[in-house]
């Protein structure tokens, strides 16, 4: 088995949020900014090291984050090609860890019910198999965040565009740890309006 820890997480939060209307890194859910949520959930875990990836408003963000920031496991990276698409944002990240760690997480900003114990059940079972990558499935649907080993490292790098690392998940169903979760809301994104309000209606009732 190849050698998988440590293992660095990218949190990609450099987009405009066009879909929404408005910057929603920093909507306010109860009593958290909703790039806090996946900060603090990532910070949290046995994730050795955190990047967050700041593009559209990132003066904003990284005041309002001002003591977050500080952490010791944590760098940011700024995109200011965050416009060109998601991969550039997922790569400007990716350089920071690629020589150093031998996989990596990829997480998304607007995932705010993510929590600690689901990134470190990924890692558990990520470190523990002989699979290259690691997604989570609800009833047989793959959200994120997912994990990959230095095998695809050249892949990741040669990514464009705004569809991610999904394209290197498809192409190699065989490479593909799938970890089942047994709660949708793991992977709520928010990318309207409507969105925003079945969570903070969730929320309220939870």
């Amino acid at each position: 088995m190849i050698q998988k820890q440590p293992t660095a997480g990218i949190i990609l939060a450099a987009g405009a949020s066009t879909r929404f209307g408005q910057p929603k890194q920093l909507l306010r859910l109860k009593d958290k900014y909703l790039i806090e949520r996946v900060l603090d959930a990532a910070l949290a875990s046995r994730l050795k090291q955190t990047i967050l990836v700041l593009g559209h408003e990132h003066r904003k963000i990284l005041q309002a984050l001002e003591n977050k920031i500080k952490h010791p496991r944590l760098a940011v990276v700024i995109n200011k090609r965050y416009h060109e698409g998601q991969s550039i944002s997922l790569i400007a990240g990716f350089l920071r860890i690629k020589d150093t760690y031998p996989s990596v997480m990829f997480l998304l900003g607007d995932q705010p019910m993510l929590n600690t114990e689901t990134i470190n059940r990924l890692l558990d079972k990520f470190w523990s198999c002989d699979k290259d990558i690691c997604v989570p499935v609800y009833h047989g649907k793959r959200g994120n965040p997912t994990i990959f080993s230095n095998r695809f490292y050249h892949l990741i790098m040669h990514l464009r565009g705004d569809t991610g690392a999904r394209e290197i998940i498809r192409a190699h169903p065989d490479c593909v740890l799938r970890m089942e979760v047994d709660d949708p809301h793991l992977f709520f994104d928010i990318d309207t309006q409507k969105d925003l309000a079945s969570l903070e209606a969730y929320l309220t009732q939870s």
